[in-house]
C-alpha cells in the first residue's frame, strides 16, 4: 500500500530558495522550529534566506530528504488528538560533513551566506560544562587544530571564518539554538579559544567583526518513530520519509545583534514571523532553562527510575505532579528575576499543560541523554543560587541523586539502563567502583567537568542522603517524601 502513495514534493509555485543560511546539526528540533520561523519570515517579507542543512554525523536525514527535494512536513499535535500538517520548503539542500567537509566549508565561506545557525546539542560545543571553556583535549578539537578539514562544529565555524577573512568577506553571524545559558556568549568564547590557538590574528578579527547573539528556543519535539511515518502516510495519502512531530507551542527569543556589514540584509524579518527580538535574552534563558529544562530533566531521571516512559505519563502520576509543581514554586521561581511583564506562576501553569499533552510522547529516556552536559545549566545553576541565598533545594538535590543512580546503569528493578552520555563509561566506572551510596556520590561528585570543587563539597551530604533514600524506598516514594 505504501508504494502506491504519492511522494511528498516541492510546490510548483514555491521554487527552491536561494540560500542565505547554513545550519549545522539538522535534527528534528530545528526542522520543527527554526526552519519554520525562517520559512514564515520569507513568506511574509521575502529575501534569499533558504537553508543549507548540514549533518555533522550521519547521512540518514539527507538520504530521507533528497528524494523529496528536501521538502518535509511538520505535524503539530494537539492534546485532544488533532493534528495540523504543514509543508516546509525552506531547505535548499543537505550536506553530510563526514562525506565531504570541503563542500560544507565552501558553502559556509560563500558570501551569500550571512548566518550560520546551530543545533548540535550541549555536547557539540566540545566545552567543559562546569567552566564554559573549550576542551582542548576533546579528540575532535585536537583533530581540527591539526587538519584543514574539520570534524566539529567549532572547527567548521573557525575554518570557514578564516576563509572569509582571507577573502575579504565579512563574517557570518553565528546563531546558536541550543539550550545553554548565555549560549551566544558561550559559543563566542569557544570559537575564540579555538581561533586563538590556531591563528591569533583571526581571533582578533572575529572579536572585532563577528556577532554571536544569544537566543532562547522552546518547542517540545519528540523523536519521530518508523510507525509515525507509516501512520501519517496512511492518514494523508502522501508519503513523507522525514516528518517531524511537535507540540503546538513555540517561542523564539533572539538578541538583535547581527553582523552590521550586511545592513538591512543581515537577517530575515524574524519579528514578522513572531520571533521576539530583544536587547538581552538572559532573563528568558533563565526562565526556560530552569523552569522547563530543569523540571524536564528532573522528571526524566525520577520518572524513568519509577517506570514511566514519557513526561506526560510521569506528570499524570499525582506524586510527580506535586513534585514538579513544588519544584517551580519553592525552588526554581525564587532563584531568578523574570523577564519584564512575565508572571512566572502563569508560565509554570502553561508548562504543566504542555507536559500533560498525551499526544506528545516525549520519552524520559530521550530527555535523560547527555546528562553530564545538561546538569550544570539546567539544575546546578539553580542549586548554586539557592545555596547562596540559604534556600533549600530538596527536590533538585533528589534529581541530582536520581541522575547519579541512572548513570550507574541499573534501574530499580535490576534491569540495565542504556545510558547515552559522552562520559557514560567513566560515570559507570566511578559508580561501580564504590559500594555504598555515600561512596558512589563522592566518586561522581569528583567529575570536575560537571561539579566544581566548591559545589561538590556543598552537595556531598545532601546528595548522599537523597541517594540513600532512592535506594531504600524508590524514586516515586522519594519524590513524594520531598513534596
Amino acid at each position: 500500500m505504501a508504494a502506491e502513495l504519492e511522494r511528498l514534493h516541492r510546490s510548483k509555485d514555491h521554487p527552491k530558495p536561494k540560500a542565505g543560511i547554513v545550519h549545522l546539526g539538522l535534527g528534528a528540533f530545528f526542522r520543527a522550529f527554526g526552519a519554520l520561523y525562517i520559512d514564515d519570515a520569507v513568506r511574509i517579507s521575502g529575501g534569499d534566506w533558504g537553508i543549507v542543512g548540514v549533518s555533522l554525523q550521519s547521512a540518514a536525514t539527507r538520504d530521507k530528504l533528497a528524494p523529496q527535494d528536501f521538502v518535509y512536513t511538520t505535524v503539530s499535535q494537539d492534546p485532544d488528538g488533532g493534528e495540523t500538517f504543514r509543508k516546509i520548503e525552506i531547505l535548499e539542500t543537505v550536506l553530510v560533513a563526514p562525506e565531504d567537509p570541503e563542500a560544507v566549508l565552501a558553502r559556509m565561506a560563500d558570501p551569500a551566506i550571512r548566518i550560520v545557525t546551530l543545533t548540535v546539542t550541549e555536547k557539540g560545543y566540545c566545552h567543559d560544562p562546569a567552566t564554559g571553556k573549550l576542551n582542548f583535549a576533546h579528540p575532535d578539537i585536537a583533530h581540527d587544530l591539526d587538519h584543514a578539514l574539520p570534524r566539529s562544529a567549532i572547527g567548521f565555524l573557525v575554518r570557514a571564518l578564516k576563509r572569509r577573512r582571507d577573502a575579504g568577506t565579512p563574517p557570518f553571524t553565528v546563531l546558536t539554538c541550543d539550550n545553554l545559558p548565555e549560549n551566544g556568549k558561550l559559543v563566542r568564547g569557544v570559537v575564540q579559544d579555538f581561533a586563538r590557538a590556531h591563528d591569533p590574528g583571526l581571533a582578533d578579527w572575529i572579536a572585532a567583526e563577528g556577532r554571536f547573539p544569544s537566543t532562547m528556543v522552546d518547542r517540545i519535539t519528540p523523536a519521530t518513530k518508523p510507525e509515525d511515518v507509516e501512520r501519517l502516510a496512511q492518514k494523508t495519502g502522501i508519503r513523507d520519509e522525514a516528518p517531524v512531530l511537535c507540540e503546538p507551542f513555540r517561542q523564539w527569543v533572539v538578541e538583535d545583534d547581527f553582523v552590521p556589514a550586511y545592513g538591512a540584509d543581515a537577517r530575515p524579518d524574524l519579528a514578522a514571523a513572531g520571533v521576539e527580538m530583544v536587547a538581552d535574552v538572559t532573563p528568558y534563558e533563565h526562565m526556560k532553562l530552569r523552569m522547563l529544562n530543569g523540571t524536564h530533566s528532573s522528571l526524566a531521571y525520577l520518572g524513568y527510575l519509577a517506570g514511566h516512559e514519557t513526561i506526560a505519563e510521569t506528570v499524570a502520576d499525582p506524586v510527580f505532579e506535586g513534585f514538579c509543581k513544588r519544584l517551580w514554586r519553592e525552588e526554581i521561581i525564587p532563584s531568578f528575576a523574570p523577564p519584564e511583564g512575565v508572571d512566572l506562576a502563569d508560565y509554570a501553569g502553561a508548562l504543566f499543560e504542555r507536559y500533560s499533552n498525551p499526544a506528545i510522547r516525549h520519552r524520559t529516556w530521550q530527555i535523560a541523554m547527555d546528562g553530564s552536559q545538561k546538569l550544570p545549566q539546567r539544575i546546578l545553576g539553580t542549586i548554586a543560587d539557592n545555596l547562596a541565598a540559604a534556600r533549600p533545594s530538596p527536590g533538585l538535590i533528589l534529581a541530582v541523586a536520581a541522575w547519579m543512580r541512572y548513570v550507574g546503569g541499573i534501574d530499580e528493578r535490576g534491569q540495565p539502563i542504556e545510558v547515552k552520555d559522552p562520559l557514560a563509561e567513566r560515570l559507570r566506572g566511578l559508580s561501580d567502583s564504590a559500594d555504598t551510596p555515600e561512596a558512589k556520590v563522592a566518586a561522581l561528585l569528583s567529575v570536575r567537568e560537571i561539579f566544581s570543587a566548591g559545589m561538590a563539597a556543598q552537595l556531598a551530604a545532601p546528595v548522599s542522603s537523597s541517594y540513600e533514600l532512592l535506594c531504600r524506598i524508590g524514586a516515586r516514594r522519594a519524590a513524594e517524601a520531598v513534596t
